[in-house]
């Protein structure tokens, strides 16, 4: 499929950061024969090789407006050592960048490896995410991966977002319907379990004039387990190596020699400086997690892997199965970086000239000119959203975050979720939330016009966007106990996730010892006195855990189940219950787990 046409395109090409990348850089240049670089596309004999630009972002997760506190920052490690933090991100912001650094640059290609919505704040979520599906068109985006968040609504949402359509239920929200997606999303590894076919394209080929590049997108195979069972329901996930190597046999029977995996998997740096050295100890070893696997497995007929899920940001190196290098680059999340990598296409070969692909991470930065259709995007949106979004549901007296193994936002949620259980049933004993369905933290500073301390709706649409609800059942203190531990092990035995508790719930978790060991069974304690294990409690948590997601195999094992309401509106409920504007909430001490390290 060629690409499309957009002849109003300019481009710059954004170079490596710093001085040692740039020799690094000249010196895999070299290597190459001496007409590299002699092919520019415009005239009648173009060279031999030629440079593509890739322009590439993920997990934007619908922030069209530039996301607050810690969630729009990045670390930045300076020349003498030091740190210091940017301000990023903002869909105004990034179109201005995109579109500079395309500048110059007629082979240019923006892809981008998923969860481009979902977990959104208001303005994109309450509309189902089609601002954010029309942001992307603005933005020129070529093409992208799905990954697990584009299942929060399940397979017929997703192919809405993908065709267009009004939604199903609450209609057109403007006087246009909505057309959805410019480009294709795509899906190799999740197939219909009725037809064992790709509920959307596996790939997609990219061409100008004689040069050709074919992606292929995949989300983790694990996606079932971190995502509602209705949002998956008769849909399955398969291997991504197993997948994309399939259909790089495919593209290369089709003549397609340049391939690029989009993998909506990720891995963890040895730094949070958006600009860490990957390689500095050696290709690959600067990084860990389930992308490395996948880089390692993957077939060498794969040049470049653009991935995400974890919100980090590297680009790397990591050996193919032959022992060749291959970049692999991940740009955080919510738009606070694009990453800009060079793959010099070998016009005889139809391949990427491997020891030329150069990459960089690059900050978008709100020091540059707004893009002014995305700021009339954002202010048509907002008109509509406004009367939802700008109603006060509590006060707060400090910021309240959401970082650390416990934090105060995922206490207040526990909280806020007790409280509401109690009254569904006074008998209610304690409550859990996972830490994954906190998306951000309340900030003291006013985002609007609403004042200091004031938290509206918008902002708790923005901490608990999934619509979960509030759900009570019954287990015995054994399995509370069990529970606590499969935060620690079995599924969550290398990635731990650890549950927020609600007041009066405590323990220590060992982080000297392995596994289950981790919990120190004598010491879970409610409300000052050991958890019997024979006893039963009545405990709140959201839909999502109570069908035994994120691991939590025991808490889809509940008697006496209860559905309540949604969870932000026991979130908001509990806000107002329990704070005004002579009295704020203070941020939770996040001291009800004992960590000893």
């Amino acid at each position: 499929m060629p690409a499309k046409s957009r002849p109003s395109r300019r481009r710059t090409h954004a170079l490596l950061a710093s001085a040692a990348g740039l020799a690094v850089a000249a010196a895999l240049l070299g290597a190459l024969p001496a007409d590299a670089h002699s092919g520019t596309g415009h005239g009648p004999h173009p060279g031999r090789y030629q440079d593509v630009q890739l322009l590439s972002f993920n997990d934007l997760h619908g922030n069209l407006e530039p996301p607050a506190g810690s969630s729009g920052r990045v670390t930045e490690a300076q020349a003498d050592g030091t740190t210091r933090t940017i301000d990023a991100g903002g869909v105004e912001y990034l179109a201005t960048h995109l579109r500079q650094a395309r500048a110059g640059h007629p082979y240019s290609v923006t892809a981008a490896g998923g969860d481009m919505v979902g977990a959104s704040p208001l303005i994109s979520g309450l509309f189902h995410d089609e601002p954010t599906i029309e942001a992307l068109n603005k933005l020129d985006l070529d093409v992208t991966t799905v990954g697990n968040h584009e299942f929060d609504e399940g397979a017929r949402e997703l192919a809405r977002l993908q065709n267009g359509g009004c939604h199903p239920t609450d209609g057109c929200y403007t006087g246009k319907k909505f057309k959805g997606a410019d480009f294709p999303y795509l899906a190799a590894n999740v197939l219909d379990e009725k037809t064992d076919k790709p509920i959307l394209k596996p790939y997609w080929v990219w061409q100008k004039k004689d040069v050709k590049i074919g992606f292929i997108g995949v989300t983790l195979e694990g996606t079932p387990g971190i995502v509602s069972a209705d949002g998956v329901k008769g849909l399955a996930f398969k291997d991504e190596v197993e997948t994309i190597n399939k259909y790089a046999k495919v593209l290369q029977r089709q003549g397609v020699q340049s391939i690029v995996a989009l993998v909506h998997e990720g891995g963890f740096p040895a730094s949070s400086n958006y600009n860490y050295d990957c390689d500095s100890a050696g290709a690959g070893s600067g990084i860990s997690g389930p992308i490395v696997d996948i880089a390692k497995n993957v077939t060498p007929a794969v040049d470049a892997l653009v991935t995400g899920h974890t919100h980090t940001a590297y680009v790397c190196t990591v050996d193919d199965p032959a022992g060749n290098p291959r970049m692999v680059t991940s740009a955080a999340s919510f738009g606070r970086l694009y990453t800009d990598t060079t793959l010099t296409y070998d016009r005889r070969t139809g391949d990427i000239a491997r020891t030329a692909v150069q990459s960089a991470n690059h900050v978008v930065s709100r020091d540059v000119a707004k893009a002014p259709d995305m700021t009339e995007l954002i202010s048509r949106w907002n008109t509509l959203a406004a009367p939802i979004g700008n109603r006060a549901i509590g006060y707060v007296s400090a910021d309240i975050g959401n970082t650390g193994t416990e934090s105060p936002m995922g206490d207040l949620i526990a909280d806020a979720q007790l409280a509401y259980g109690k009254e569904l049933d006074p008998g209610t004993d304690l409550a859990l939330m996972n830490p994954g369905g906190v998306r951000a933290g309340l900030t003291y500073a006013a985002k609007g016009s609403e004042g200091d301390g004031v938290v509206t709706y918008a902002e708790g649409f923005t901490v608990q966007p999934f619509a979960n609800t509030v759900n009570l059942q019954d287990f015995t203190g054994a399995q509370l106990i069990q529970v606590l531990k499969e935060q620690v092990s079995g599924a969550n035995a290398a990635a731990p996730k650890i549950l927020q508790p609600s007041a009066g719930l405590s323990y220590i978790l060992d982080l000297t010892k392995s596994g289950a060991d981790r919990v120190v069974t004598g010491s879970v304690r409610l409300n000052g006195t050991a958890v019997d294990p024979a006893a039963t409690y009545r405990v709140a948590t959201n839909s999502f855990l109570a069908g035994g997601g994120d691991g939590f195999t025991t808490l889809g094992q509940g008697t006496g189940d209860v559905v309540g309401t949604d969870d932000l509106s026991a979130l908001a409920q509990y806000l107002t219950a329990h704070s005004s504007a002579a009295g704020p909430l203070a941020p939770p001490a996040a001291n009800r787990i004992t960590i000893v390290q």
